[in-house]
């Protein structure tokens, strides 16, 4: 099993630290990982601002880039959900056929429904919130949405029930929407934030000292907020505390 490893453009430019912290976790579980130096952007922000056809190039790159892999693995929900949900119809246009769509997973979801862990050797003896992002939640199924009538799941809680000392709380409105929303947050900078600082809030209501989940741009939305009015909390990616200590 070879995964190349995807590194969105914001996280190699903010987050790096999400990127190294990935492709450690990957080697820790035993996967044979590799990170192709010459990838660039999903192209995501083109077609959230309505120049799809400006990402067919980034697609058509993505499909070159990443052909001899069996498996396609990012720490980015919204990014590997543009890849699996948008690539297909755009490269179509292009009059190319989509193979990363078929096999790209977010970290998260490679890591319980492929690989399937029983144990890690992380600590993390920390209250954290869980952030359900709304692509990770509707469009990847990383957790189960709360407005269909169906029993409980998470993924992330499941594998953060790995991590040896850290508590584990939700939100009250457990997956509503922080906000960020791509382009939303720049086309309605004010409802962005007021719907950023409610989720925020939410957050610390449950006691925790973190935020995590699947997507840093929520979280660096999120951040924003804490950062701008002083809050008690801080953001984390999901996959620094499941390789924390690595």
């Amino acid at each position: 099993m070879k995964v190349g490893l995807f590194i969105p453009c914001y996280i190699n430019a903010v987050y790096p630290e999400v990127g190294v912290a990935a492709f450690k976790l990957l080697k820790q579980v035993g996967v044979d990982v590799d990170y192709p130096l010459d990838q660039t952007c999903c192209g995501q922000p083109m077609a959230n601002a309505g120049f799809e056809n400006e990402a067919t190039r980034l697609a058509v790159r993505m499909e070159d880039l990443f052909q001899s892999y069996d498996y396609v693995v990012g720490p980015s929900a919204s990014c590997v959900a543009f890849v699996k949900e948008n690539h297909p119809h755009i490269l179509e246009k292009a009059g190319h056929v989509c193979a990363n769509s078929k096999k790209i997973y977010d970290i998260c979801e490679f890591l319980h429904d492929v690989v399937k862990p029983e144990s890690l050797p992380a600590v993390f003896p920390h209250k954290v919130s869980l952030h359900n992002s709304c692509h990770g939640v509707r469009e990847l199924h990383l957790s189960s949405p709360s407005e269909m009538n169906i029993p409980y799941y998470s993924k992330l809680r499941n594998l953060l029930s790995l991590v040896k000392g850290i508590e584990v709380f939700e939100p009250k409105r457990v997956d509503e929407c922080c906000g960020f929303g791509g382009m939303f947050s720049v086309e309605e900078p004010e409802v962005s934030v007021c719907m950023g600082h409610d989720k925020v809030m939410d957050h610390i209501s449950t006691g925790a000292e973190y935020i995590t989940g699947a997507d840093s741009s929520c979280l660096m939305h999120m951040q924003g907020v804490i950062k701008r009015e002083h809050l008690p909390i801080q953001t984390i990616h999901i996959v620094q505390i499941l390789a924390a200590g690595l």
